[in-house]
């Protein structure tokens, strides 16, 4: 009998939990998901680019899963064996630790085409599991202008609507494209959802191109301090690492970013990740042209501001991380290791590496 009672309390208590922070037993209906983040306790908000919705999903998955890596090999095929696909019917689109239990979230599109989202979780003992999206609390925030192009000759897609998230502070930071005049837009949305305003258009100079930007998207960001002031640090194609500081992200606002490195032409910013090593800071940046490459953060305060043409790369040093080949994804994994997806010649592994 005591048992029962535990149980009933246990339920009670975790829908009071769900109420307490917005959420809503029944089924998020996701069109895509293309981005993820997670939140405290184990709070997984998902970006949906089709539907140009987050989503904000209780996982239950809050408990210390223990310190084991994540190792998978040919995770594509076991993430389609769990959705009941072929393994080419199966696109990662972002991965992501859950810093509560350490097991490890892939947004996925399954099937052909545009596909049906997808979101799966490879845990500590090297289980691949489809996560359940039925009868589950969650809540959701629709984003209002999101971006359509306006004609064929547009290469930029709605995909591209919600680049790359991150919780901090209480809010969660989406980066894309919206549909305002400066389609590049951060926004900046208070967890417990109420709604999402139009964003801050963001305003960069790009050296590479010798022009000022307003139409490429952030393709990916972490928060970082510089001088105790919360930043975002973000990098976009061929492949500027700019500042935005976070008290400038009024509601409606055009920002300004600080362009304070160019890290070479005719590439792709494909994850980041922000973490310290011996006393030491550093930005991690996976690359589909340059590699991993191990960026200092130690000159970001006093880097001089980049605002005329430049050829090849500037601003603060970086090296290559030659012993990391192949990269697509990147997350934190604890302090001293991070996860990577990598690309093979059979499909993509899931790693556990220490951090360089």
């Amino acid at each position: 009998m005591r048992s029962k009672l535990l149980a009933v309390a246990a339920v009670l208590a975790l829908g009071a939990t769900a109420r307490a922070e917005g959420l809503t037993k029944g089924t998020p209906e996701l069109k895509s998901a293309t981005a993820l983040a997670f939140g405290p306790n184990g709070l997984l908000f998902v970006g949906d680019s089709a539907g140009a919705t987050v989503f904000a999903i209780e996982t239950g998955d809050a408990k210390s899963a223990g310190d084991k890596p994540v190792n998978v090999e040919k995770i594509d095929g076991k993430v389609a064996a769990a959705l009941g696909v072929t393994e080419k019917e199966v696109k990662v689109n972002d991965v992501k630790v859950n810093p509560a239990s350490g097991n490890v979230y892939l947004a996925v599109t399954r099937g052909a085409g545009a596909g049906t989202a997808a979101v799966v979780r490879a845990t500590r003992d090297g289980a691949v599991e489809a996560v359940a999206l039925k009868d589950v609390p969650f809540a959701k925030v629709a984003l209002p202008n999101p971006f359509e192009p306006k004609d064929a000759k547009d290469r930029r897609t709605r995909a591209e609507s919600i680049t790359s998230m991150a919780f901090v502070g209480g809010k969660l930071y989406v980066a894309g494209l919206s549909s305002e005049e400066f389609a590049s837009t951060l926004r900046a949305i208070a967890y417990p959802f109420k709604d999402a305003d139009k964003g801050r258009a963001i305003e960069i100079y790009h050296g590479a191109h010798g022009a000022v930007e307003t139409r490429a998207p952030i393709r990916t960001f972490v928060p970082y301090k510089i001088g105790g002031e919360e930043n975002i640090m973000a990098s976009y194609t061929c492949t500027p690492l700019v500042k935005i500081p976070v008290s400038e992200l009024k509601s409606g606002a055009k920002v300004k970013g600080v362009t304070i490195a160019e890290l070479g032409n005719r590439n792709q910013p494909l994850d980041m990740i922000a973490y310290t090593k011996d006393g030491k800071d550093f930005l991690l940046s996976a690359n589909s042209a340059h590699g991993v490459i191990k960026i200092p953060t130690a000159e970001f305060g006093s880097a001089k501001e980049i605002s005329a043409r430049v050829a090849g790369t500037a601003g603060p040093a970086y090296e290559k991380v030659t012993e990391l080949k192949d990269v697509v994804q990147l997350d934190k994994f604890d302090d001293a290791r991070a996860v990577i997806l990598v690309k093979t010649a059979s499909g993509f592994d899931l790693k556990t590496v220490p951090l360089p």
